[in-house]
């Protein structure tokens, strides 16, 4: 599915529910609500930094559920199981299928005892979309208090955005690639000795610019103010609008400096200009195995050199 350019939209519906770097954070009275310090952590958890999902899970056998309190209830999570709501909790919504593949490392047998066990203390939610083919595809998000658990046990960087539920469900499918999408990026990072360090979600950036673009003073001279903003948050202006990736994976590098990548997930229904404009903003291109070698002619012929990535 093909996302338009950005523009200028406060409401966009989809930004106003993540107000992530600080949405998604609890506000002190509920971290310290209920028992010792809201949550108990298993040792060695504490001062994690980055937000690496692709970190080996410990052996089954040795995962035993710790406990985490929040407000009046207790919750009794596996280790394997929390990093399977913070990964989901980032993207907002991650297919079983993918989850199974790269979280588990292919061990489906696995993921479904643990995400059951998720389900039944209602931090997880499982619903069925249909794709594009007519097939159904499982797809898991988090509940309310799923989400809440994940921010007060200080797992994630308190800049890393958390997300419940769906907000657009048409657009399900489309977002449940894009955790295929980090693990395809990420594994090239990891290639040359870099780390993830958090993932910003178009949600996020769109919330990000048209937070500053508001504030711009009726007198302003609109372009060159949103040449600027755009410069601010490291995007460009192609065609007099803002290109906004589906995807921001922020990194440090083997040399220790720190960078992102903009990545977009281009389908065969892209339209002809707007992946030009992709391409042109410098995003680095994802596609459907089957979908590639078309978008790759489309830059063909408006001669353009980008290189388009199989998913």
């Amino acid at each position: 599915m093909s996302r338009d350019a950005f523009s200028f939209d406060p409401q966009d519906p989809r930004a106003a529910e993540s107000r992530s770097p600080d949405a998604g954070r609890e506000a002190p009275a509920a971290r310290t609500a209920g028992a010792a310090s809201s949550v108990s952590r298993e040792p060695g958890t504490e001062g994690i930094r980055d937000v690496s999902l692709r970190r080996d899970r410990k052996a089954e056998g040795t995962d035993s559920p710790q406990a985490y309190y929040l407000r009046d209830r207790t919750y009794f999570v596996r280790d394997s199981e929390f990093e399977t709501l913070t990964a989901i909790g980032t993207f907002r919504v991650i297919a079983a299928a993918d989850l199974a593949r790269f979280g588990y490392q292919g061990d489906a047998a696995r993921m479904e005892r643990e995400v059951g066990r998720l389900k039944k203390q209602r931090l997880l939610s499982e619903k069925s979309i249909t794709t594009g083919k007519g097939k159904t595809t499982r797809i898991f998000t988090l509940t309310k208090t799923g989400k809440r658990l994940v921010r007060t046990s200080g797992r994630l960087p308190d800049t890393q955005a958390v997300y419940h539920g769906l907000v657009k469900p048409r657009e399900a499918n489309h977002d449940a690639e894009l955790y295929q999408l980090y693990q395809k990026e990420t594994e090239r990072i990891e290639r040359a000795g870099g780390r993830p360090l958090r993932v910003l979600l178009d949600y996020e950036l769109k919330r990000n610019l048209n937070r500053d673009l508001a504030t711009l003073p009726p007198e302003s001279d609109v372009r060159e103010a949103r040449e600027r903003i755009a410069e601010e948050h490291g995007l460009s202006i192609v065609n007099g609008r803002i290109q906004v990736p589906d995807l921001r994976i922020e990194y440090e590098t083997a040399e220790m400096d720190r960078k992102h990548v903009d990545l977009e997930l281009a389908t065969r229904n892209y339209r002809p200009q707007s992946l030009a404009e992709k391409a042109k903003a410098g995003f680095a291109l994802y596609a459907p195995r089957e979908d590639a070698s078309r978008l790759r002619r489309i830059l063909d012929q408006r001669e353009i050199t980008a290189e388009i990535l199989s998913l």
